[in-house]
């Protein structure tokens, strides 16, 4: 990062408007553009350095900062002039000279006379995207699953090269091979030379002579593939899983799109899911409550035993740890199973069970005394959780 003062570089007062911020910061661009000063490196870095101020003192928190603690307050965030190059620049602040489009005179940075990447056009298929429905047991274990796509496939017959014998072509006559074209024209700045795609041959560098009568010199066809996905343990609801290269097929050999999974999960029958953690509500008898017992549990992997504990109370939580998801990848380890104890409460009794409760109902141990140690269901939540 430039250690001048901001409002220096673009010969601006500290109580200059956006506007003005922004008059300044194009004028500095115009004067050190590379272009306008072939071969001068000290331009190229003031042009940086011009950008990275304009950075700054343009959004209104980062020049807050700026104005209370100087460089000091700027840290290692935002963008960086220091670090930029001309494209970062361009792509960043292309409003200020009109947009990015070829007739603009700075797209020859990147392509022209400030030496960007250049060369022919590349195809890319679309990405695909599909719906994968999976159950509890299968999130929890990962699983792999084979499913039928249809898109668009490479040509077998000419290869995916759109021409008939996979062979039939020529060199573009407009733009020899190049897959882009040149020309100069007058700016603000004086001559300028622009890049642009080739419009004969679309950026290819070659024609095509005598086209595939399959795919019609496409290079692609439709069709169906059974793509296997594999999918790891601890995905959820709505995460998406991408695999590459497995989308449509580029025209006439281009890269081939990705294939975008979105993962569906299907309701389970025993357990919600928290997270990584699972819930299950097991229901006792009154008796168990009172006396105690012991019982057999389901989990993701199998049934486990618990103990119930003499005067269980309805609401309480038992953790299992460990006996739920695995997160994805691993990185937090497995969740676990909370078990809510509910006491089933006959909906209907016979005489005689109802004599027996009414006998006991009379007893003091039957009717509720809760002490302080006694929570209620909300805060044993909220304990279980914490811990």
């Amino acid at each position: 990062m430039s250690k001048r003062d901001y409002y220096e570089i673009l010969e601006v007062s500290k109580d200059a408007s956006p506007e003005e911020l922004k008059k300044a910061y194009r004028k500095q661009a115009i004067k050190f553009h590379p272009d306008k000063n072939p071969g001068k490196k000290d331009t190229e870095e003031k042009f940086k350095e011009a950008a990275e101020a304009y950075e700054v003192l343009s959004d209104p928190n980062k020049r807050k900062k700026y104005d209370q603690y100087g460089h000091a307050g700027m840290g290692n965030g935002g963008f960086g002039g220091g670090g930029m190059n001309m494209e970062d620049i361009f792509s960043h602040f292309g409003d200020i000279f009109g947009g990015g489009g070829g007739n603009d005179p700075f797209s020859s940075f990147f392509g022209g006379g400030g030496g960007g990447r250049r060369g022919k056009t590349v195809n890319r298929g679309s990405n695909l995207r599909v719906k994968v429905k999976l159950t509890l047991e299968e999130i929890a274990h990962g699983v792999e699953k084979k499913i039928k796509v249809n898109k668009y496939l490479t040509c077998n017959t000419c290869k995916g090269t759109g021409a008939r014998g996979g062979s039939s072509f020529s060199t573009c006559s407009t733009c020899r091979g190049s897959g882009h074209v040149s020309r100069v024209q007058s700016t603000f700045l004086g001559q300028m030379q622009t890049t642009q795609t080739c419009p004969n041959c679309g950026g290819e560098g070659q024609i095509i002579t005598d086209k595939c009568t399959d795919c019609a010199g496409n290079g692609v066809v439709k069709g169906e593939e059974v793509i296997s996905i594999r999918i790891p343990a601890g995905v959820s609801e709505g995460m998406q899983l991408s695999m590459g290269g497995k989308g449509n097929a580029a025209a006439r050999g281009g890269v081939a799109g990705d294939l975008l999974i979105q993962i569906e999960e299907i309701a389970h029958d025993q357990f919600e899911r928290d997270g990584n953690n699972l819930l299950y509500e097991y229901y006792i008898t009154f008796t168990e409550a009172a006396l105690g017992s012991n019982a057999e549990v389901p989990t993701i992997d199998g049934k486990v035993k618990i103990k119930i504990e003499p005067g269980t109370q309805s609401g309480k939580v038992l953790r299992l740890r460990g006996k739920g998801l695995t997160s994805i990848n691993g990185y937090e380890g497995k969740g676990d199973l909370l078990i809510s104890i509910v006491i089933w409460t006959p909906k209907t009794l016979s005489k005689e069970e109802k004599i027996i409760l009414e006998k006991l109902g009379n007893s003091d141990n039957f009717k509720p005394s809760p002490g302080a140690h006694d929570k209620n269901i909300f805060s044993r939540m909220k304990d279980l959780f914490e811990q």
